[in-house]
């Protein structure tokens, strides 16, 4: 720990940290989440009484700033969308299934972690007829980590919401289209309320290796070469950006958003701002409408 006094070697470690294997720079949020846990490990060792302080200087100044805005060219459009769930539905075994999991993502916004841990007692569908409206009760997270990193020695771990308190819940809109598949799905594949929604192919929890491969021969079967090699549906993840970004521009209001996509409205707005588009003639035309007292003062 005598080597952490050595500014010089201070500098170094935090060389490495903003640097990949292959020798180029790292990603602004990674490394400021490496600082982070750096700087957590140097907060214990000065409450152990090993060092007199945290020689690890603050990131002012010292890394890129961290890009949290999403890439607008990273929005799948309605007709992309479509077509990549209809060849997902097409496919043998696992089609019918897997496009459960992308169509959840994709009209509710959830995250991939939150979708994989539901179950079908936490869909809430209408009591009679098909093609309305439906609840999502989203309560668990089952990220994917890594046997080394969990309790149970399983890839997933069971943990509560992000941003939310033990136990906490959220409520998501499940729209008359997804309500009409799962519904279709729970009995067809005749789910029991304790059943996960859309399991893995052995019934535990749906690997992150296998809906990333199928994402990735979806987008290379339906896109066209250019755009599979651009950032558009790149990654799973893009689904829950494209529905928080068409709910944002159809006007429901951030807060709600907020809510239903389990941030906050600072997050929310850090994210999809640059996102944001469509409402121009509309807000201009609301203040046009508004009255101006202080135009009567210029004439």
């Amino acid at each position: 720990m005598d080597a952490w006094t050595d500014p010089l070697i201070v500098q170094d470690v935090l060389l490495v940290l903003g640097t990949l294997l292959d020798g180029r720079r790292a990603a602004a949020s990674s490394v400021k989440r490496h600082r982070r846990v750096l700087h957590l490990l140097m907060r214990y060792a000065i409450v152990r009484g090993i060092l007199p302080s945290d020689p690890v200087p603050e990131s002012r100044n010292l890394t890129q700033r961290s890009a949290s805005a999403i890439d607008r060219r990273r929005l799948l459009n309605e007709r992309q969308a479509a077509q990549l769930l209809d060849w997902i539905r097409r496919q043998p075994r696992s089609g019918q299934r897997l496009q459960a999991f992308f169509a959840t993502l994709y009209f509710t916004g959830l995250r991939p972690e939150e979708a994989v841990a539901l179950r079908v007692s936490d869909l809430v569908l209408p009591a009679s007829g098909v093609g309305r409206w439906a609840d999502i009760v989203v309560h668990t997270a089952e990220p994917e980590i890594g046997r080394t990193w969990t309790d149970s020695g399983t890839r997933h771990d069971r943990r509560r919401l992000k941003a939310r308190a033990e136990g906490e819940t959220r409520i998501v809109p499940c729209p008359p289209t997804l309500s009409t598949l799962l519904r279709a799905r729970v009995q067809e594949a005749s789910l029991r309320p304790g059943d996960r929604l859309v399991p893995g192919e052995r019934g535990g929890v749906l690997a992150g290796s296998v809906y990333r491969r199928m994402w990735d021969h979806a987008r290379r079967a339906t896109l066209p070469p250019h755009i599979y090699a651009s950032p558009t549906g790149q990654r799973v993840y893009d689904l829950r950006h494209t529905r928080l970004t068409m709910w944002l521009n159809n006007g429901i209001p951030p807060a709600q958003v907020a809510e239903w996509a389990g941030t906050s409205v600072a997050m929310l707005f850090a994210t999809h701002a640059q996102c944001i588009s469509g409402q121009e003639r509309d807000l201009r035309q609301r203040l046009d409408e508004m009255p101006d007292v202080s135009a009567t003062l210029i004439v």
